[in-house]
């Protein structure tokens, strides 16, 4: 019989009572999470080779990485080959998350009651990394094309109306600065000189108008707009509406549909107990 106090437990896995600083990562961990984000909507298996260049780590370790992965039923890999795509098993993690996001349910019927008015593809955003990734989508009915994008797809912050507009109600200006100082080094010298003015004007609004606006600057020939919306507990997320840009001009985006947006987003607002930033005020509710 073991004596009091002692259990008949199995040993702990290594690791478990090292002295690693409590909010210290753990580099396997986040190493296998950027092979997991290598595979997009459009880029659906990828060789060893190629998530080693795309993520940086030696490929004997993406090699280990890809194994395990495997294992656990999150990627699977096609016979005789190298090459390895996501498997079913993040499909029960997908649902978990946006299962958990009731907002969604809420936001639904706003979203295409606005795609139908403004005649435009309406998404709700919230932010992975430094990524807006879209959790609902809404499209008009009476649309001759319909929106290309799907729940899942991702945004870059920096250049995208929902990226915009999530930043623009960070309220913290020490956490929004850093916020934009990684947006800055993510897009690189180059592409942040594009970006900049467009980037600027968006914030201007923001602080003015309540709206961030992206003229071309995600994809050449679509233009939006987007609006923070804040709900219980804190989180920020983002609604945007647009389209073409031969319809949806700078001018109909703030005379015509801005408006209507930030009426959903405050009808959104209303049902879920968050709140839609005052323009020039992030913390406070509209």
């Amino acid at each position: 019989m073991a004596s009091r106090g002692k259990t008949s437990h199995s040993t702990p896995v290594t690791g478990d009572t090292d002295d690693t600083p409590a909010g210290a990562t753990v580099s396997a961990l986040e190493r296998g999470i950027a092979v997991l984000r290598c595979f997009r909507e459009d880029v659906r298996d990828l060789s060893n080779a190629e998530l080693a260049r795309m993520t940086g780590i030696p490929k004997p370790t993406v090699t280990r990485l890809a194994t395990t992965l495997v294992a656990q039923g999150l990627m699977k890999q096609a016979p005789g080959t190298e090459r390895f795509s996501l498997s079913a098993g993040v499909v029960s993690l997908a649902q978990a998350f946006l299962g958990g996001i009731d907002l969604r349910a809420f936001a639904r019927p706003h979203m295409a009651e606005l795609a139908d008015q403004a005649n435009g593809a309406v998404y709700l955003g919230v932010r992975d990394g430094l990524d807006m990734v879209l959790v609902e989508t809404a499209s008009p009915r009476a649309a001759l094309l319909l929106a290309r994008l799907r729940v899942g797809s991702r945004f870059p912050m920096v250049s995208s109306a929902l990226g915009r507009a999530y930043v623009s109600a960070v309220s913290d200006i020490r956490e929004r600065e850093r916020l934009e100082l990684r947006l800055r080094e993510s897009a690189g010298a180059d592409e942040w000189q594009r970006l900049e003015a467009g980037y600027a004007r968006a914030q201007d609004d923001a602080g003015r108008h309540g709206y961030c606006l992206s003229l071309g600057e995600f994809h050449r020939d679509i233009h939006s707009v987007a609006v923070p919306l804040v709900v219980p507990g804190g989180e920020i997320v983002a609604l945007n509406c647009g389209g073409p840009s031969f319809l949806f001009s700078e001018g109909h985006l703030r005379q015509d549909v801005a408006p209507m947006l930030l009426a959903t987003a405050r009808a959104i607002a209303r049902e879920v107990g968050g709140f839609v930033p005052a323009p020039g005020h992030a913390s406070n509710v509209a």
